[in-house]
Parts: C-alpha cells; structure tokens; sequence
C-alpha cells in the first residue's frame, strides 16, 4: 500500500487561540477517504471510539481520541452526528501552533500506525497576533 497524507489548515478554534471550549478536530462525514483512513467506529454504539498513536518528527508519541459523536442516533433528543479527534492541546502546544499552521496527519491505511506533524505558516517565533482573532473554517484535504 500507499502513504496517504491529509492536510487541515488549523483555525484559532482549533489551537485554542480563541479561549472557546472545543471538543476536538472535525472531521465533516463527506471525508469518507480520511474516514476510512482511521480505524473503524461502531454506528451501532453511542459515541465510539478509538485512541489513536501518532509518532511527531522528533519521535515522540502522542495519543489522541478519535471519537463519534452520534447522539442523534441513540437519543430521542440528540443533536449531534459529527466525527472528531479530541486530546491534541499538548501536541499543539508543544509545537507552538496557531492559527493559520497546517496540521498533516500521514500513514499507510489499515496499519493505524500514524504519523503527525505542524507546519508553520513561517511567523517568527514568540510572535503574537494583534487585535481580534477571527475564526475561519478550514477543512481536510488529502494531498497523496
């Protein structure tokens, strides 16, 4: 097989620039490749999930929760049917990501060994974003 490799342009939502509580990473059901790129999640149980390994460029391992939110499926009241990766504030911090940056996530399908990176949008370091910070919505793209 093949490496894929994804790519998410990570927003100030995602970094946690803005202060919001998130739970996690989206990931929109119309990412059915990327989807199946990560293991599999029972529809059939309420929110499940999987902890995912990912090893970063200076061989660190960082364990994140892949998880489905599917309470629409399972309560009368539910709202929510989304997929998202939780955990990663530590990863983000230690790699100092803000917004902007490019968050790659590589691997070879059906191994769930998975690779992890952040590459910066060339800021110098330490620099700070004047005035508000505006949330944009970036989504996933698969680049190989």
């Amino acid at each position: 097989m093949t490496i894929q490799t994804y790519e998410k342009e990570l927003t100030a939502n995602d970094t946690g620039e803005t202060g919001a509580h998130q739970a996690g990473i989206h990931i929109p059901k119309s990412q059915t490749d990327l989807l199946l790129f990560l293991p599999p999640l029972d529809r059939s149980t309420k929110n499940p999930d999987a902890w995912l390994q990912m090893r970063d460029d200076s061989g660190n391992v960082w364990r994140f929760r892949y998880i489905h939110y599917n309470n629409s499926l399972h309560d009368p009241r539910g709202t929510r049917d989304e997929f998202r990766v939780t955990h990663m504030t530590g990863f983000f911090r230690s790699e100092g990501a803000t917004a902007g940056d490019t968050l790659v996530v590589s691997g070879e399908p059906g191994t769930w060994r998975y690779r992890i990176a952040v590459r910066n949008k060339g800021k110098a370091p330490g620099a700070v974003q004047s005035g508000p910070l505006r949330v944009r919505l970036r989504g996933w793209q698969r680049v190989c």
